[in-house]
């Protein structure tokens, strides 16, 4: 079902502003006040047996984070504009953006509404379970999963390395080296050792290689069964508990 299949056949009053909202060939000024009718209802709890509609209002106005207008300043005030209302729907508008982190392209602004709507504690468990339904293969545009390694990577939660330890080995190099950056700054980064040991006998990135190793070398983590098959970068070496060694300087 497209998006604006969940308002029905019968075009209500809030279809007709998100329509409107979603258009990028509207008038600015048409599109701006549909802004403002529909932040209303995002952040307005229904009254007398009406109709709760405050998650359909959020999820039409994250679709104009979905496309961009000329000029530049006005795309950047309707989007702050989107953003302050959303921030203000509380926990009606988290549903919403969690789709949008899972269906939008580009989710730098569903992450930046997330994170005005729940608080930090509950924010890696949110991108955890996004990141979840990722899987490892290739795909053409990975930038929402590259997006929520890099948030991950900026948290301290003892979940994230064991969540992020699949995509050691994804087909993206680029979410193999922020996955391998989130998992190690955690304090039970040693748990997912032989996972990382397991990867780099397959890994071809030196960067990754080196990133991985160097860690290893200083917490004096040993690549274990893996310790043979893993071809290190020239200058490594590892000693007789397979634990590696950097370059002589």
């Amino acid at each position: 079902m497209g998006f604006f299949g969940l308002f029905g056949k019968k075009k209500s009053g809030l279809a007709k502003h998100a329509e409107r909202v979603a258009n990028k060939r509207a008038q600015a000024p048409d599109r701006w006040e549909s802004i403002q009718a529909l932040g209303k209802i995002a952040t307005t709890e229904p009254e007398g047996g009406a109709p709760d509609e405050r998650a359909d209002a959020v999820a039409a106005l994250l679709e104009r984070f979905t496309f961009n207008v000329d000029p530049t300043i006005t795309d950047g005030e309707e989007k702050d504009e989107v953003f302050r209302w959303i921030s203000g729907a509380g926990e009606a508008g988290v549903p919403a953006v969690r789709t949008a982190l899972g269906r939008h392209e580009s989710i730098s602004w569903p992450l930046k509404c997330l994170e005005a709507l729940v608080p930090g504690e509950r924010l890696n468990d949110e991108l955890m379970a996004v990141l979840g339904k990722m899987d490892t293969e290739y795909e053409r545009d990975p930038q929402r999963k590259l997006q929520l390694l890099g948030v991950l990577e900026q948290q301290r939660d003892p979940a994230i390395a064991p969540a992020v330890a699949p995509f050691f080995l994804d087909m993206n190099e680029e979410a193999r080296f922020h996955a391998v950056r989130a998992a190690l700054p955690q304090e039970n980064a040693s748990d997912v050792v032989p996972r990382l040991a397991e990867a780099l006998a397959e890994e071809d990135s030196v960067r990754v290689k080196v990133l991985a190793l160097e860690a290893m070398a200083e917490n004096g983590w040993s690549l274990g069964d893996h310790a043979d098959a893993v071809a290190l970068p020239e200058g490594w070496s590892k000693d007789k508990k397979g634990v590696p060694r950097p370059p002589k300087r």
